[in-house]
Protein backbone atom coordinates (compact mmCIF):
# COMPACT_ATOMS: atom_id res chain seq x y z
CA UNK A 1 0.00 0.00 0.00
CA UNK A 2 2.89 2.81 0.76
CA UNK A 3 4.05 1.97 -3.25
CA UNK A 4 0.25 3.49 -3.86
CA UNK A 5 1.97 7.23 -4.41
CA UNK A 6 0.45 10.29 -5.43
CA UNK A 7 2.12 9.59 -9.59
CA UNK A 8 0.56 5.83 -9.56
CA UNK A 9 -3.00 7.18 -8.40
CA UNK A 10 -2.23 9.66 -11.28
CA UNK A 11 -1.96 6.74 -13.67
CA UNK A 12 -4.46 4.95 -12.68
CA UNK A 13 -6.64 7.61 -12.95
CA UNK A 14 -5.12 8.81 -15.99
CA UNK A 15 -6.29 5.14 -17.61
CA UNK A 16 -9.66 4.97 -16.03
CA UNK A 17 -10.62 8.17 -17.67
CA UNK A 18 -9.59 6.83 -20.81
CA UNK A 19 -11.36 3.79 -20.70
CA UNK A 20 -15.01 5.46 -19.69
CA UNK A 21 -14.05 8.51 -22.13
CA UNK A 22 -13.76 5.68 -24.81
CA UNK A 23 -16.75 3.39 -24.08
CA UNK A 24 -19.81 4.76 -26.53
CA UNK A 25 -23.22 3.20 -27.77
CA UNK A 26 -22.52 1.40 -30.73
CA UNK A 27 -24.47 3.35 -33.51
CA UNK A 28 -22.35 3.56 -36.53
CA UNK A 29 -24.59 1.96 -39.51
CA UNK A 30 -20.87 1.10 -41.24
CA UNK A 31 -20.10 -1.55 -38.23
CA UNK A 32 -23.10 -3.82 -39.22
CA UNK A 33 -22.13 -4.00 -42.51
CA UNK A 34 -18.59 -5.45 -41.37
CA UNK A 35 -20.35 -7.69 -39.04
CA UNK A 36 -22.56 -9.19 -41.88
CA UNK A 37 -19.22 -9.46 -43.62
CA UNK A 38 -17.47 -11.15 -41.03
CA UNK A 39 -20.04 -14.07 -40.87
CA UNK A 40 -20.39 -14.65 -44.59
CA UNK A 41 -16.31 -14.91 -44.64
CA UNK A 42 -16.43 -17.39 -41.86
CA UNK A 43 -19.52 -19.39 -42.63
CA UNK A 44 -19.72 -19.18 -46.34
CA UNK A 45 -15.48 -18.68 -47.40
CA UNK A 46 -13.60 -15.23 -48.49
CA UNK A 47 -15.31 -13.22 -50.06
CA UNK A 48 -14.21 -11.92 -53.71
CA UNK A 49 -17.08 -10.83 -55.50
CA UNK A 50 -20.09 -8.99 -54.07
CA UNK A 51 -22.83 -11.16 -51.94
CA UNK A 52 -24.61 -8.26 -50.64
CA UNK A 53 -25.75 -6.13 -53.14
CA UNK A 54 -28.43 -6.48 -55.69
CA UNK A 55 -26.81 -3.52 -57.57
CA UNK A 56 -23.64 -4.89 -58.28
CA UNK A 57 -23.79 -8.22 -57.22
CA UNK A 58 -21.44 -10.42 -58.78
CA UNK A 59 -18.65 -7.74 -59.32
CA UNK A 60 -14.86 -8.02 -58.22
CA UNK A 61 -14.48 -6.76 -54.26
CA UNK A 62 -11.30 -5.97 -52.60
CA UNK A 63 -12.40 -6.84 -49.08
CA UNK A 64 -9.64 -5.31 -47.39
CA UNK A 65 -11.00 -5.68 -43.61
CA UNK A 66 -11.58 -9.32 -43.74
CA UNK A 67 -9.42 -9.57 -40.79
CA UNK A 68 -10.91 -7.16 -38.93
CA UNK A 69 -14.65 -7.81 -39.93
CA UNK A 70 -13.66 -11.47 -38.40
CA UNK A 71 -12.46 -9.82 -35.16
CA UNK A 72 -16.08 -7.81 -34.53
CA UNK A 73 -18.18 -10.58 -35.45
CA UNK A 74 -16.90 -12.47 -33.35
CA UNK A 75 -17.11 -9.72 -30.56
CA UNK A 76 -20.74 -9.57 -31.26
CA UNK A 77 -21.28 -13.17 -31.13
CA UNK A 78 -20.23 -13.42 -27.73
CA UNK A 79 -21.39 -9.84 -26.39
CA UNK A 80 -23.59 -8.05 -28.42
CA UNK A 81 -23.79 -4.56 -28.04
CA UNK A 82 -21.85 -5.26 -24.62
CA UNK A 83 -18.78 -6.80 -26.74
CA UNK A 84 -18.92 -3.81 -29.73
CA UNK A 85 -18.69 -1.18 -26.72
CA UNK A 86 -15.86 -2.98 -25.51
CA UNK A 87 -14.05 -3.32 -28.33
CA UNK A 88 -13.56 0.19 -29.11
CA UNK A 89 -12.62 1.11 -25.44
CA UNK A 90 -10.09 -1.97 -24.77
CA UNK A 91 -8.53 -0.65 -28.30
CA UNK A 92 -8.41 3.08 -27.24
CA UNK A 93 -6.95 2.69 -23.94
CA UNK A 94 -4.25 0.40 -24.91
CA UNK A 95 -3.39 2.45 -27.76
CA UNK A 96 -3.31 5.10 -25.54
CA UNK A 97 -0.81 3.45 -23.26
CA UNK A 98 1.54 2.81 -26.21
CA UNK A 99 1.43 6.65 -27.32
CA UNK A 100 1.93 7.22 -23.38
CA UNK A 101 4.80 5.04 -23.40
CA UNK A 102 6.65 6.98 -26.01
CA UNK A 103 5.75 10.06 -24.47
CA UNK A 104 8.67 11.80 -22.56
CA UNK A 105 8.30 13.04 -18.46
CA UNK A 106 7.12 13.10 -15.70
CA UNK A 107 3.40 11.02 -15.31
CA UNK A 108 1.86 14.53 -14.88
CA UNK A 109 3.33 15.94 -18.02
CA UNK A 110 2.24 12.46 -20.08
CA UNK A 111 -1.07 12.66 -18.95
CA UNK A 112 -2.05 15.98 -19.74
CA UNK A 113 -0.54 15.30 -23.27
CA UNK A 114 -2.21 11.74 -23.54
CA UNK A 115 -5.73 12.88 -22.24
CA UNK A 116 -5.91 16.02 -24.52
CA UNK A 117 -4.40 13.73 -27.80
CA UNK A 118 -7.08 10.65 -26.87
CA UNK A 119 -9.92 13.76 -26.57
CA UNK A 120 -8.75 15.19 -30.06
CA UNK A 121 -8.57 11.28 -31.76
CA UNK A 122 -11.42 9.87 -29.92
CA UNK A 123 -13.91 11.92 -32.84
CA UNK A 124 -13.61 8.85 -34.92
CA UNK A 125 -13.53 6.08 -32.98
CA UNK A 126 -16.40 3.13 -33.27
CA UNK A 127 -16.63 -0.50 -33.27
CA UNK A 128 -15.00 -0.53 -36.78
CA UNK A 129 -12.01 -2.19 -38.63
CA UNK A 130 -9.92 1.34 -38.27
CA UNK A 131 -9.96 0.85 -34.46
CA UNK A 132 -7.53 -1.69 -35.11
CA UNK A 133 -5.89 0.71 -37.29
CA UNK A 134 -5.72 3.34 -34.18
CA UNK A 135 -3.97 0.65 -32.47
CA UNK A 136 -1.20 -0.71 -34.52
CA UNK A 137 -0.02 2.92 -35.51
CA UNK A 138 0.36 3.60 -32.06
CA UNK A 139 2.65 0.70 -31.58
CA UNK A 140 4.37 2.16 -34.37
CA UNK A 141 5.05 5.33 -32.92
CA UNK A 142 5.90 3.88 -29.82
CA UNK A 143 8.74 1.67 -31.39
CA UNK A 144 10.24 4.20 -33.45
CA UNK A 145 10.47 6.70 -31.03
CA UNK A 146 11.91 3.87 -28.46
CA UNK A 147 14.46 3.28 -31.19
CA UNK A 148 15.36 7.31 -31.44
CA UNK A 149 15.14 8.06 -28.22
CA UNK A 150 16.26 5.19 -26.12
CA UNK A 151 18.16 3.34 -28.16
CA UNK A 152 15.65 0.16 -28.06
CA UNK A 153 16.06 -1.76 -31.56
CA UNK A 154 12.32 -3.40 -32.01
CA UNK A 155 12.22 -2.18 -36.13
CA UNK A 156 12.34 -6.23 -36.81
CA UNK A 157 8.94 -5.88 -35.39
CA UNK A 158 7.59 -4.11 -37.92
CA UNK A 159 7.15 -6.40 -40.72
CA UNK A 160 5.86 -9.02 -38.62
CA UNK A 161 3.10 -5.77 -37.31
CA UNK A 162 2.59 -5.25 -41.14
CA UNK A 163 2.10 -8.52 -41.81
CA UNK A 164 -1.30 -8.96 -39.84
CA UNK A 165 -2.26 -5.17 -40.78
CA UNK A 166 -2.23 -5.94 -44.20
CA UNK A 167 -4.85 -8.70 -43.15
CA UNK A 168 -6.65 -6.40 -41.16
CA UNK A 169 -7.13 -2.91 -42.45
CA UNK A 170 -6.07 -0.93 -45.67
CA UNK A 171 -5.48 1.50 -42.63
CA UNK A 172 -1.41 -0.36 -42.87
CA UNK A 173 -0.66 2.58 -44.90
CA UNK A 174 -0.65 4.47 -41.86
CA UNK A 175 2.34 2.49 -40.52
CA UNK A 176 4.17 3.64 -44.07
CA UNK A 177 3.34 7.36 -43.32
CA UNK A 178 4.71 7.25 -39.42
CA UNK A 179 8.02 5.48 -40.78
CA UNK A 180 8.11 7.40 -44.04
CA UNK A 181 7.65 10.59 -41.84
CA UNK A 182 10.78 9.32 -39.33
CA UNK A 183 13.41 8.35 -42.18
CA UNK A 184 13.07 11.69 -43.94
CA UNK A 185 13.33 13.25 -40.43
CA UNK A 186 16.38 11.00 -39.23
CA UNK A 187 17.83 12.31 -42.94
CA UNK A 188 17.12 15.63 -42.31
CA UNK A 189 18.70 15.69 -39.13
CA UNK A 190 21.71 14.26 -40.58
CA UNK A 191 22.04 16.45 -43.72
CA UNK A 192 22.07 19.42 -41.84
CA UNK A 193 24.35 18.47 -38.84
CA UNK A 194 21.69 18.26 -35.71
CA UNK A 195 23.11 18.51 -32.76
CA UNK A 196 20.73 15.90 -30.70
CA UNK A 197 22.09 12.99 -28.91
CA UNK A 198 18.53 11.44 -30.35
CA UNK A 199 19.46 11.79 -33.92
CA UNK A 200 19.43 8.66 -35.72
CA UNK A 201 22.88 7.86 -37.74
CA UNK A 202 23.36 6.88 -41.04
CA UNK A 203 23.32 3.12 -40.02
CA UNK A 204 20.35 2.91 -38.25
CA UNK A 205 18.43 4.65 -41.60
CA UNK A 206 19.82 2.37 -43.81
CA UNK A 207 18.32 -0.73 -41.16
CA UNK A 208 14.77 1.63 -41.20
CA UNK A 209 14.89 1.53 -45.23
CA UNK A 210 15.71 -2.08 -45.00
CA UNK A 211 12.64 -2.75 -42.93
CA UNK A 212 10.38 -0.50 -44.93
CA UNK A 213 11.60 -2.68 -47.70
CA UNK A 214 10.29 -5.65 -45.59
CA UNK A 215 7.11 -4.27 -44.64
CA UNK A 216 6.19 -3.45 -48.36
CA UNK A 217 6.96 -6.92 -49.37
CA UNK A 218 4.84 -8.54 -46.82
CA UNK A 219 1.98 -7.11 -47.47
CA UNK A 220 0.83 -9.38 -50.62
CA UNK A 221 0.25 -11.71 -48.21
CA UNK A 222 -3.08 -12.02 -47.69
CA UNK A 223 -5.83 -13.66 -50.01
CA UNK A 224 -6.09 -10.74 -52.36
CA UNK A 225 -2.45 -10.59 -53.40
CA UNK A 226 -0.94 -7.16 -54.90
CA UNK A 227 -4.44 -5.89 -54.88
CA UNK A 228 -4.25 -4.70 -51.40
CA UNK A 229 -1.76 -2.39 -52.17
CA UNK A 230 -3.90 -0.75 -54.75
CA UNK A 231 -6.79 -0.54 -51.66
CA UNK A 232 -5.10 2.87 -50.21
CA UNK A 233 -4.70 4.68 -53.97
CA UNK A 234 -8.29 4.09 -54.98
CA UNK A 235 -10.01 4.78 -51.72
CA UNK A 236 -9.15 8.69 -51.32
CA UNK A 237 -9.14 8.98 -55.50
CA UNK A 238 -13.08 8.46 -54.75
CA UNK A 239 -14.63 11.87 -55.23
CA UNK A 240 -18.16 11.17 -53.55
CA UNK A 241 -16.36 10.31 -50.20
CA UNK A 242 -14.67 13.75 -50.28
CA UNK A 243 -17.61 15.77 -51.21
CA UNK A 244 -20.69 13.52 -49.15
CA UNK A 245 -18.70 11.95 -46.60
CA UNK A 246 -18.15 13.87 -43.73
CA UNK A 247 -15.14 11.89 -42.37
CA UNK A 248 -13.64 12.23 -45.48
CA UNK A 249 -14.00 16.47 -45.60
CA UNK A 250 -11.76 18.99 -43.98
CA UNK A 251 -12.84 19.23 -40.20
CA UNK A 252 -15.49 21.26 -39.21
CA UNK A 253 -14.50 24.01 -36.64
CA UNK A 254 -17.74 25.07 -35.61
CA UNK A 255 -18.28 21.95 -33.92
CA UNK A 256 -17.25 21.27 -30.68
CA UNK A 257 -16.19 17.51 -30.94
CA UNK A 258 -12.99 19.35 -33.07
CA UNK A 259 -12.60 21.65 -30.34
CA UNK A 260 -10.16 19.40 -28.57
CA UNK A 261 -8.26 18.62 -31.94
CA UNK A 262 -7.91 23.07 -31.64
CA UNK A 263 -6.95 23.02 -28.27
CA UNK A 264 -3.84 20.62 -29.28
CA UNK A 265 -2.41 23.13 -31.90
CA UNK A 266 -2.69 25.68 -29.54
CA UNK A 267 -0.58 23.54 -26.87
CA UNK A 268 1.59 22.08 -29.45
CA UNK A 269 2.23 26.06 -31.06
CA UNK A 270 2.71 27.19 -27.28
CA UNK A 271 5.06 24.84 -26.54
CA UNK A 272 7.28 24.85 -29.60
CA UNK A 273 7.41 29.19 -28.94
CA UNK A 274 8.65 28.59 -25.73
CA UNK A 275 11.96 27.83 -27.46
CA UNK A 276 12.74 25.38 -24.49
CA UNK A 277 13.31 22.77 -27.39
CA UNK A 278 15.13 22.81 -30.80
CA UNK A 279 12.36 20.77 -33.11
CA UNK A 280 13.70 18.13 -34.41
CA UNK A 281 13.18 17.04 -37.71
CA UNK A 282 11.22 13.84 -37.84
CA UNK A 283 9.09 15.32 -35.32
CA UNK A 284 8.35 18.52 -37.68
CA UNK A 285 8.11 16.19 -40.64
CA UNK A 286 5.78 13.74 -38.48
CA UNK A 287 3.60 16.47 -37.29
CA UNK A 288 2.95 19.18 -40.46
CA UNK A 289 3.02 15.94 -42.62
CA UNK A 290 -0.57 13.90 -40.64
CA UNK A 291 -1.64 17.84 -39.40
CA UNK A 292 -1.86 18.40 -43.57
CA UNK A 293 -3.35 14.89 -43.48
CA UNK A 294 -5.90 16.02 -40.95
CA UNK A 295 -7.00 19.59 -42.38
CA UNK A 296 -7.67 17.35 -45.84
CA UNK A 297 -9.75 14.63 -44.39
CA UNK A 298 -11.07 14.79 -41.17
CA UNK A 299 -10.67 11.50 -40.55
CA UNK A 300 -6.65 11.82 -40.29
CA UNK A 301 -7.07 13.62 -37.09
CA UNK A 302 -6.86 10.70 -35.07
CA UNK A 303 -3.81 9.90 -37.16
CA UNK A 304 -2.58 13.80 -36.06
CA UNK A 305 -2.90 13.03 -32.53
CA UNK A 306 -1.25 9.61 -32.03
CA UNK A 307 1.86 11.70 -33.12
CA UNK A 308 1.73 14.98 -31.87
CA UNK A 309 0.90 13.71 -28.35
CA UNK A 310 4.50 12.43 -27.73
CA UNK A 311 6.14 15.49 -29.57
CA UNK A 312 4.17 17.91 -26.82
CA UNK A 313 5.35 15.56 -23.83
CA UNK A 314 8.98 16.51 -25.31
CA UNK A 315 8.77 19.99 -25.68
CA UNK A 316 6.73 20.37 -22.16
CA UNK A 317 9.41 18.11 -19.89
CA UNK A 318 12.04 20.67 -21.79
CA UNK A 319 10.17 23.59 -20.41
CA UNK A 320 9.61 22.11 -17.36
CA UNK A 321 13.18 21.53 -16.75
CA UNK A 322 14.17 24.98 -18.25
CA UNK A 323 12.24 26.61 -15.57
CA UNK A 324 12.59 24.38 -12.78
CA UNK A 325 9.23 22.95 -12.29
CA UNK A 326 10.53 19.94 -11.63
CA UNK A 327 8.69 17.36 -8.86
CA UNK A 328 10.41 14.46 -7.88
CA UNK A 329 8.82 11.23 -8.07
CA UNK A 330 7.95 9.88 -4.37
CA UNK A 331 8.32 6.13 -4.01
CA UNK A 332 7.00 5.39 -0.42
CA UNK A 333 4.29 7.35 0.80
CA UNK A 334 3.41 7.39 4.66
CA UNK A 335 0.48 4.95 6.05
CA UNK A 336 -1.58 7.52 6.24
CA UNK A 337 -1.44 9.30 2.88
CA UNK A 338 -1.71 5.64 1.08
CA UNK A 339 -4.81 5.15 2.92
CA UNK A 340 -5.71 8.27 1.43
CA UNK A 341 -4.61 7.36 -1.98
CA UNK A 342 -6.29 3.99 -2.13
CA UNK A 343 -9.65 5.68 -0.99
CA UNK A 344 -8.99 8.26 -4.04
CA UNK A 345 -8.17 5.29 -6.34
CA UNK A 346 -11.36 3.51 -5.35
CA UNK A 347 -13.87 6.10 -5.84
CA UNK A 348 -12.12 7.51 -9.48
CA UNK A 349 -12.57 3.29 -10.18
CA UNK A 350 -15.89 3.23 -9.23
CA UNK A 351 -17.21 6.37 -10.72
CA UNK A 352 -15.75 5.57 -13.97
CA UNK A 353 -16.75 1.75 -13.65
CA UNK A 354 -20.37 4.16 -13.27
CA UNK A 355 -19.79 5.95 -16.78
CA UNK A 356 -19.29 2.88 -18.45
CA UNK A 357 -22.20 0.97 -17.06
CA UNK A 358 -24.35 3.45 -17.57
CA UNK A 359 -23.15 3.60 -21.32
CA UNK A 360 -23.75 -0.56 -21.55
CA UNK A 361 -27.38 -0.40 -19.95
CA UNK A 362 -29.22 -2.08 -22.69
CA UNK A 363 -32.22 -0.01 -22.31
CA UNK A 364 -29.99 3.40 -23.29
CA UNK A 365 -28.26 1.87 -26.17
CA UNK A 366 -31.38 0.31 -27.96
CA UNK A 367 -33.21 4.21 -27.64
CA UNK A 368 -29.69 5.61 -29.02
CA UNK A 369 -29.68 2.77 -31.68
CA UNK A 370 -33.38 3.44 -32.92
CA UNK A 371 -32.59 6.90 -32.57
CA UNK A 372 -29.57 7.12 -34.85
CA UNK A 373 -30.05 3.75 -36.68
CA UNK A 374 -32.83 2.11 -39.10
CA UNK A 375 -34.06 -0.16 -36.62
CA UNK A 376 -37.84 0.23 -37.08
CA UNK A 377 -37.62 0.50 -40.58
CA UNK A 378 -36.08 -2.92 -40.35
CA UNK A 379 -38.42 -4.56 -38.16
CA UNK A 380 -41.12 -3.35 -40.22
CA UNK A 381 -39.20 -4.69 -43.58
CA UNK A 382 -39.16 -8.10 -41.78
CA UNK A 383 -42.72 -8.18 -40.84
CA UNK A 384 -44.15 -6.48 -44.30
CA UNK A 385 -42.19 -7.95 -46.78
CA UNK A 386 -42.74 -4.90 -49.39
CA UNK A 387 -40.99 -6.15 -53.06
CA UNK A 388 -38.04 -6.70 -54.27
CA UNK A 389 -35.69 -4.43 -55.40
CA UNK A 390 -34.99 -2.22 -52.98
CA UNK A 391 -33.49 1.34 -53.45
CA UNK A 392 -32.10 2.50 -49.76
CA UNK A 393 -30.53 5.27 -48.34
CA UNK A 394 -26.61 5.58 -48.21
CA UNK A 395 -26.24 5.87 -44.41
CA UNK A 396 -28.91 2.99 -43.66
CA UNK A 397 -27.27 0.37 -46.16
CA UNK A 398 -25.16 -1.01 -43.63
CA UNK A 399 -27.24 -1.46 -40.73
CA UNK A 400 -30.25 -3.23 -43.33
CA UNK A 401 -27.51 -5.57 -44.77
CA UNK A 402 -27.15 -6.98 -41.33
CA UNK A 403 -30.74 -6.53 -39.84
CA UNK A 404 -32.44 -7.86 -43.34
CA UNK A 405 -30.29 -9.89 -45.06
CA UNK A 406 -32.93 -11.33 -47.40
CA UNK A 407 -33.18 -8.08 -48.76
CA UNK A 408 -30.25 -7.25 -50.90
CA UNK A 409 -29.47 -3.82 -50.58
CA UNK A 410 -28.79 -0.94 -52.87
CA UNK A 411 -25.78 1.23 -51.75
CA UNK A 412 -23.95 1.01 -48.52
CA UNK A 413 -20.58 1.99 -47.05
CA UNK A 414 -18.46 0.20 -49.72
CA UNK A 415 -17.48 2.91 -51.53
CA UNK A 416 -14.12 1.12 -52.92
CA UNK A 417 -16.76 -1.55 -54.08
CA UNK A 418 -18.98 1.13 -56.02
CA UNK A 419 -17.26 3.53 -57.23
CA UNK A 420 -17.53 7.48 -58.36
CA UNK A 421 -20.09 6.40 -61.66
CA UNK A 422 -22.35 4.49 -59.62
CA UNK A 423 -22.62 6.57 -56.53
CA UNK A 424 -23.00 9.59 -58.53
CA UNK A 425 -26.00 7.91 -60.11
CA UNK A 426 -27.07 6.68 -56.66
CA UNK A 427 -27.00 10.72 -55.58
CA UNK A 428 -28.83 11.64 -58.67
CA UNK A 429 -31.78 9.32 -57.62
CA UNK A 430 -31.31 10.10 -53.53
CA UNK A 431 -31.57 13.85 -54.41
CA UNK A 432 -34.65 13.75 -56.56
CA UNK A 433 -32.93 15.21 -59.31
CA UNK A 434 -34.22 15.06 -62.76
CA UNK A 435 -33.59 11.64 -63.54
CA UNK A 436 -34.37 9.93 -60.56
CA UNK A 437 -37.56 8.14 -62.62
CA UNK A 438 -35.24 6.46 -64.98
CA UNK A 439 -32.74 5.46 -62.61
CA UNK A 440 -35.61 3.62 -60.48
CA UNK A 441 -37.31 2.50 -63.50
CA UNK A 442 -33.97 0.92 -65.21
CA UNK A 443 -32.60 -0.53 -61.86
CA UNK A 444 -36.64 -1.96 -61.44
CA UNK A 445 -36.90 -0.60 -58.31
CA UNK A 446 -39.75 -1.46 -56.25
CA UNK A 447 -39.23 -0.40 -52.59
CA UNK A 448 -37.61 3.06 -51.81
CA UNK A 449 -36.32 3.72 -48.38
CA UNK A 450 -34.86 6.79 -47.54
CA UNK A 451 -35.07 9.25 -45.01
CA UNK A 452 -38.01 11.78 -44.46
CA UNK A 453 -36.21 15.06 -45.78
CA UNK A 454 -34.42 13.38 -48.74
CA UNK A 455 -35.54 14.70 -52.46
CA UNK A 456 -36.36 11.82 -53.25
CA UNK A 457 -39.09 11.34 -50.87
CA UNK A 458 -40.55 14.77 -51.68
CA UNK A 459 -40.60 13.23 -55.48
CA UNK A 460 -42.55 10.21 -54.20
CA UNK A 461 -45.05 12.41 -51.82
CA UNK A 462 -46.48 13.80 -55.17
CA UNK A 463 -45.80 10.78 -57.67
CA UNK A 464 -48.34 8.67 -59.29
CA UNK A 465 -48.06 5.07 -58.94
CA UNK A 466 -46.22 5.12 -55.49
CA UNK A 467 -47.78 4.72 -51.89
CA UNK A 468 -46.18 5.42 -48.81
CA UNK A 469 -46.83 2.72 -45.74
CA UNK A 470 -43.63 3.48 -43.62
CA UNK A 471 -44.06 5.18 -40.49
CA UNK A 472 -47.55 3.27 -40.06
CA UNK A 473 -50.08 5.58 -38.03
CA UNK A 474 -48.42 4.30 -33.94
CA UNK A 475 -45.05 4.69 -35.00
CA UNK A 476 -42.95 7.71 -33.75
CA UNK A 477 -40.69 7.26 -36.56
CA UNK A 478 -40.15 10.65 -38.45
CA UNK A 479 -36.96 10.19 -39.52
CA UNK A 480 -37.74 7.36 -42.63
CA UNK A 481 -40.54 6.72 -44.98
CA UNK A 482 -41.06 3.87 -47.50
CA UNK A 483 -42.74 3.84 -50.63
CA UNK A 484 -43.68 0.84 -52.63
CA UNK A 485 -44.99 0.77 -56.50
CA UNK A 486 -48.62 -0.02 -56.85
CA UNK A 487 -47.50 -2.08 -59.41
CA UNK A 488 -44.50 -3.95 -58.72
CA UNK A 489 -41.92 -3.88 -62.04
CA UNK A 490 -41.16 -7.17 -60.58
CA UNK A 491 -39.76 -9.47 -57.95
CA UNK A 492 -36.92 -10.07 -56.79
CA UNK A 493 -35.86 -13.41 -55.48
CA UNK A 494 -35.00 -13.33 -51.75
CA UNK A 495 -32.03 -14.75 -52.18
Amino acid sequence: MRNLTIQRVMLITLFALLFSLATRVPVDTDTWWHIRSGEHTLTEGMIYEDPFSHSLRGEDWTNHSWGSQIVIFGVWEIAGNVGLALYTSILATVGMGFVYAAGNGTVYVRAFAVILGAATAAVFWSPRPQMLSFLLSTVFVWILYDYKRNKVDRLWWLPAIMLVWGNLHAGFSIGFIILGGFGLGEILNNLTGTKNPHVIGWQGIRKMVLVGVACIAVLVINPYGFAMLRVPFETVNIGVLRDFIQEWQSPNFQERQTWPFIFMLIALFGLLGTGARRIDWTDLVLISGTLFMALLYGRNISVFAVVATPVITFHATALTEQRGWLTRPIRRVTQRQARLNAGLVTVIVLGAAVSVLAVLDTELTDTAQRQFLPVDVAEFIEAEQPPQPMFNSYNWGGYLMWAVPTYPVYVDGRTDLYGDDFLNRYLTAAFGRPDWREILDEDGINTVVVETNSGLAFELAEEPGWTQIYPPAASEDTRAVIYVRDEPLNVASAD
